[in-house]
Parts: structure tokens; sequence; C-alpha cells
């Protein structure tokens, strides 16, 4: 690899376009408080490449920008994304059963709030915290590994591991 620098904003402006796509394709389900946003399977991909991380964060702020989503969403629901790939990044060498573990923890405790003091949605947020795991336990801990399976096998052709943070 000549230029690592390119090859890792390639990487994650590719990740970034396409958890947009999925984010505003699946729309009527990838918003509210009973969600499941398919594109949170892509919150695997840190424990592949580190260009993950920014690629998430910026396609969640752009899908959450075009999907309507108010400033609150945008920001915090934002951060619950980059707060999930980080740590999925960080735990990368933990095995690959712990990748879906930070993304769906961070949204856990994010989003119900987003929901309820943004949102101004009158649910208890306990409710809202098991119907958002439940979204981001398919999301990310079921599609998310099967795509995380699926990547393993191509891993040192699509994903090369010199690529820096």
């Amino acid at each position: 690899m000549k230029n690592k620098g390119t090859h890792f904003l390639v990487q994650g402006a590719a990740i970034a376009a396409v958890y947009v796509v999925l984010t505003l394709v699946f729309a009527p389900l990838s918003f509210g408080e009973v969600q499941i946003r398919f594109s949170e399977a892509l919150t695997v991909l840190p424990f592949f490449t580190p260009a993950a991380i920014p690629g998430l964060f910026v396609g969640c702020i752009i899908a959450n920008l075009l999907g309507g989503a108010i400033p609150v969403d945008i920001i915090f629901g934002s951060i619950a994304t980059l707060i999930g790939a980080f740590f999925t990044y960080k735990l990368r060498n933990t095995g690959k059963w712990t990748a879906p573990i930070p993304p769906i923890v961070s949204n856990i405790v994010i989003v119900p709030l987003v929901l309820r003091y943004g949102y101004g949605i009158n649910l208890p947020i306990p409710f809202m915290m098991l119907t958002v795991g439940a979204g981001e336990f398919i999301s990310a801990g079921v599609i998310g590994m099967i795509l995380l399976g699926a990547l393993s096998k191509y891993k040192n052709v699509l994903f090369h591991k010199k690529a820096a943070v």
C-alpha cells in the first residue's frame, strides 16, 4: 500500500456512504422509539479497520441530517455510534464475539435519553432502553455478526492491517 492515508480515507468514506444508504433505504425502521437501524450492523467493522470509526460517525451524522432528525439527535445519536465504534476497535483483540457489545450498550444508554428529552416521547426510559436495545441487538448483534463472519474470510483483501488511526 503506497498511501495509507488515502486508503484510510477511502475506507472510511465508503463505510459512511453505505451507512447513509442503509439508514435512508430503511428509514421507516431507522428512526423512532422502536427502531431497527440496519446500518448499525456496520458497527462491527472497527473489528477489522480503524477507518470504520470516523466512517460510521460521519455516516450517522449525514443519515440523521438527511433523515430529518433534530439537532440533539444528530449530535448525541451520532456520538452513540462513535462511542460504540471506538470501543469495538479497542476490544478487537478480545475476540469477535465482543464486537457488537459496545454499539449495543452505547445506544441503549444514549438513544432513549435523546428520545425522551429531545423528542419529548413520554414513554418510560427503561422501556425505550429495551426497545432500542432490541433493535440494536438485531442489527449489530445478529446482522452485524453475520457480516463479521462473512467478511472474516476476506479481511486480508478488504482491510489492510497496516492502516493506522
